[in-house]
């Protein structure tokens, strides 16, 4: 496998504005969503995920800045059992000793310290903080991402490489906040992190799932499991 150029920050090549193709499903056409303080987002025709416009993108630098506030403690028992949404189910998939990867690990990788616990093998992605390519030149048993979909700036071709890196009969598990409710969307927590810049529907991974051939689950709020058959 090549290894591969897509991260999770800023690419020169993309182009989010209104009326360009979809960078999740890369089907739909965006259209103008809606402005808040400042910021304007788009929605997609067809998959209905809401893309923040590029201009408003943090650089990468302002970016990183935000990441390094997070206080992602393995030891902090809430946080953990905020994890235990995503690892539960996951748990009950793969085979113990299976060899995963967390990407978009971020500076306190409390997940993977978990599935270690549980006698898995995890290595660490991060374009940040665990930057190094190597990680990304070989299949995976499984792949989790925790919170880190909705910061994507190429969602289709990370999505892509994600399928690349999962072995087939792998397992892929996602936790991102599902957009349920437009008319609350400019007080949204989630919308008020300046780093979120793309939002899924339970539909929209739906339709990357059925995409990609990939079997999709909803075990509880906000997480997606995904099975990639032989």
């Amino acid at each position: 496998m090549q290894k591969s150029e897509v991260v999770l920050g800023k690419a020169a090549d993309v182009n989010v504005c209104e009326d360009a193709t979809c960078t999740v499903c890369e089907l739909g056409v965006l259209t103008h969503f809606r402005a808040v303080k400042g910021q304007n987002y788009l929605r997609c025709s067809h998959c209905e995920a809401t893309i923040m416009a590029q201009a408003s993108w943090l650089d990468p630098d302002e970016e990183q800045a935000v990441y390094s506030l997070h206080d992602n403690d393995p030891n902090d028992l809430g946080y953990r059992a905020f994890l235990e949404k995503l690892t539960l189910p996951m748990l009950d998939r793969i085979k113990p000793g299976a060899l995963g990867l967390d990407f978009g690990c971020g500076p306190g990788p409390a997940l993977a310290m978990m599935l270690r616990e549980a006698g898995m093998e995890v290595a660490l992605y991060d374009p940040f903080f665990y930057p190094s390519q190597s990680t990304l030149s070989h299949p995976y048993d499984f792949i989790t991402c925790t919170e880190v979909v909705e910061h994507l700036h190429q969602p289709a071709k990370v999505f892509n490489q994600l399928d690349a890196l999962l072995k087939p009969g792998g397992w892929l598990g996602i936790m991102t906040c599902f957009q349920t409710c437009d008319e609350r969307f400019d007080n949204w927590h989630y919308r008020r992190d300046p780093t979120h810049v793309v939002f899924y529907r339970e539909a929209t991974l739906g339709l990357i799932a059925k995409r990609l051939g990939w079997i999709m689950a909803v075990p509880c709020k906000n997480v997606a499991i995904f099975h990639k058959p032989l």
